[in-house]
């Protein structure tokens, strides 16, 4: 397949997006970055967003070769009749169309079927391995979404996942069938995201030079389990009294996440550990060098999480990131890394992963070490190549 010109679909969020401001979270980067990457490559790519207001400009030119097209529109039939009639006004010629999230997938099958080119979509998250683990009946996905991405399975040429446990859910939950299946994991940043010195780093977001940061940086969702984080904080205060620390979660909105906020900061009232945790609202990719470059360890203790890019970004500043085994970057680790490894909802065996870091010096330099060159291969540039490698086969 001689691919030139792809037209991406991002319906559900801008990736150009203010982080501090609108959508935040890994599917932004993974759309922009891997853009990025194939423009550079020579190939033309026109990502179609929604508009976040009336004010976004109709296009913007991010590079050579590529540009992002903003779609005012209510609803997916709307964009999707958009973005046709762009189409056919500037005649642009596609030869495949990417799409992320099951929004946009839709809107990718709607365009696939008026100007017949392959489709490509990439979920990033699954609605059924969502509700698996749900705590409540408002977090759950409905049956429209469950229904779309089964249909997108049968009519998309190629899905892509972007991890082993979500390309065998793709194959074994939805009944994809593995030769319309694909991996391709996120990459990161490597020219952003890379070692500084600690106290610069710390200077930069104004904390305490003498305080071991343990960090958490993603969205305010119950799935993130930024709750097991808290008792986690009061089960290392009661058993480790000594240990100096304390914990930062960046994230959130002051809108759109107050609900998760409002019962994490209950929480953090009811276990007296007010002190010992600071919420920080979301940063931009450059902020979080630092926030990641300030800390002792990152940890992601999601009860679901198709890859986990803060994990990668925190890797590759050599920042040891402790993540829940349901992860998908936990694939990357092996059994070297076992000290990096934990359980989702066991907030026990966290606090003592916690601590081993923290107090074995030797441990965590190795740590440190281990996922630094782990990392130096994932760039985007990397991830572009086995992109085009997929269009080739």
């Amino acid at each position: 397949m001689n691919i030139l010109r792809i037209a991406v679909i991002s319906y559900h969020t801008c990736p150009l997006s203010d982080e501090k401001n609108a959508d935040f979270g890994g599917m932004n980067t993974y759309v922009l970055e891997l853009s990025k990457a194939l423009a550079e490559k020579g190939y033309i790519i026109d990502i179609f967003a929604k508009a976040t207001d009336k004010n976004s400009p109709a296009v913007i030119e991010v590079s050579l070769n590529l540009k992002v097209y903003h779609l005012q529109a209510e609803d997916i039939s709307e964009f999707s009749n958009n973005l046709y009639e762009i189409i056919k006004k500037e005649k642009i010629s596609y030869d495949l169309i990417s799409a992320h999230y099951y929004l946009s997938g839709l809107v990718g099958l709607k365009l696939k079927e008026k100007i017949n080119i392959p489709l490509f979509v990439t979920f990033h998250t699954l609605a059924l391995m969502k509700n698996l683990v749900i705590r409540s009946q408002d977090e759950k996905e409905n049956l429209e979404r469950i229904k779309s991405e089964i249909l997108l399975t049968k009519k998309a040429d190629k899905i892509i996942a972007t991890s082993e446990s979500d390309l065998a859910y793709i194959h074994t939950l939805y009944s994809c069938p593995l030769e319309r299946t694909t991996l391709l994991s996120p990459g990161v940043n490597l020219k952003l995201f890379k070692p500084i010195d600690k106290l610069t780093a710390k200077k930069f977001i104004k904390a305490n030079p003498s305080h071991k940061i343990i960090l958490f940086v993603g969205r305010m969702d119950p799935l993130k389990g930024i709750d097991v984080l808290l008792y986690t904080i009061k089960i290392l205060i009661q058993k480790h009294p000594k240990l100096a620390f304390c914990l930062w979660v960046v994230g959130g909105k002051k809108i759109a996440d107050k609900k998760e906020l409002q019962h994490l900061e209950e929480i953090r009232k009811a276990l007296g550990i007010t002190s010992y945790v600071k919420f920080v609202n979301n940063k931009t990719q450059e902020e979080l060098l630092y926030y990641y470059n300030s800390a002792e360890i990152v940890l992601m203790p999601s009860q679901y999480e198709s890859f986990g890019m803060a994990a990668l970004e925190a890797m590759a500043c050599a920042v040891p990131a402790i993540i829940t085994d349901v992860t998908g970057i936990a694939g990357l680790l092996n059994r070297k890394h076992q000290s990096l490894l934990t359980s989702a909802s066991n907030p026990i065996r966290l606090a003592q992963k916690i601590n081993n870091l923290l107090t074995n010096t030797k441990e965590h330099k190795k740590m440190s070490q281990e996922v630094f060159k782990k990392v130096q291969d994932l760039s985007w540039e990397n991830t572009a190549l086995k992109f085009i490698q997929i269009l080739r086969r």
